[in-house]
Order: C-alpha cells, then structure tokens, then sequence
C-alpha cells in the first residue's frame, strides 16, 4: 500500500476513534437532560427546552458516534452467511458494499449541505452557490458581512423556538466523517484482498 493509504487510514481512525470516545460520554448528557426534565415535570414549572435539547443530543450521539462504531465493526450486520466466511471473502463483500455506503452518504451529505442552507436562510436552488458568497463575505468582510448573506433564519415550530442550522451542521459533520471513514473502511478492505498490513 502506498504510505499515502496507510498515513489517511492511520490519521481518520485516529481523529474519529478520539471523537468517538469522547461523543460516547454523551449518554449521561442525555441522562441529565430526561432527568431534569422529569424533576421539573413533578416538582416545578415543566421546562420547555429538555424534550428538543435531549433529541438534539441524541443526534449528536449518534451521528458522530458512528464513525467510530463503523472503525469497530459494531454496525448492524446480517451474519447468516457473513460470519462463516474467510477474512478475504469478507474484505471483498466489504469492499462492494462500501461503494453503495458511499454513494448513501454522498447524497445524505448533499441533502444535509442542502438543507443547512435552506435553515440559514438561502431558498435558491443551488445551495453551494450560498455557501461560496458566504465564505467570501467572512473573509473578505469578518463575520458582519456574512451575517448580511443570511435570509430568514429557521427555527423549530415548537414552543421554545431554538435555531436549527447548529444540529444541522453537526449532521453535516457527521456525514462527512462517516465519508471518511468509509473510505478508510475500503482501503482496509483492498489492503486485506491483497494480503498487505496497513
């Protein structure tokens, strides 16, 4: 394998193993969160942001978690037949179906790159185009010129409003890290078929 390979595959593990072991502490995040939820139900005034901030944790749970879940083969798998096979039977049927994770994921990611836009106010057909203007503006003007690229921001139709574009922007980098991490998956996988260490 060409050092290349082996530097992206020993560098995106590295950064989504650390994320990974980091995000998985936000379980008792999550915890504290339904439990005061549930005191302040019984006890007090019931509080209108725990039901909101504990899904907009469990997203972040999950979604930048899963990388890390995918490094360690703890995704959900068929192994009715996958199990009995031999390690180079295995990286062959990874390799294909990395392929088609990768595409899901491109187009995840390009629905959430979409959508992040529409919550900052951009409702044009080319997202990207909004993106570029606001890059732009940031560093040519500092964050009061992009703040003028912004339209009508979205917000959660419930009753305690919170701005979406921040979860939306973790999904993106949840998306884009699990990209990552795919294609670290299936250098592994090509690695193995040709019997090399990576």
């Amino acid at each position: 394998m060409p050092r290349l390979f082996r530097w992206y595959v020993h560098g995106v593990d590295r950064f989504n193993r650390t994320l990974g072991r980091i995000i998985m502490y936000g379980v008792f995040v999550m915890a504290a969160i339904l439990l005061w939820s549930s005191i302040s139900k019984t006890f007090f005034n019931p509080s209108l942001w725990t039901l909101e901030v504990a899904q907009f944790a469990m997203v972040t749970y999950y979604i930048l978690g899963g990388p890390y879940s995918m490094q360690l083969g703890s995704n959900v798998r068929m192994d009715l037949f996958y199990a009995e096979w031999s390690p180079k039977k295995k990286a062959w049927f990874d390799a294909f179906t990395v392929l088609l994770l990768l595409f899901y994921l491109g187009v995840l990611l390009y629905g959430g790159l979409t959508s992040t836009a529409y919550s900052l106010g951009f409702f044009g057909s080319n997202a990207f185009e909004f993106y570029h203007k606001l890059f732009v503006a940031f560093f040519t003007g500092g964050p009061d010129a992009a703040s003028e690229v912004f339209g009508y921001i979205e917000r959660s139709p419930t009753a305690w409003r919170p701005v979406l574009w921040p979860i939306k922007v973790v999904m993106c980098l949840g998306f884009f890290l699990m990209l990552l991490q795919s294609i670290s998956e299936l250098i592994k996988d090509i690695a193995t078929i040709r019997g090399e260490e990576i």
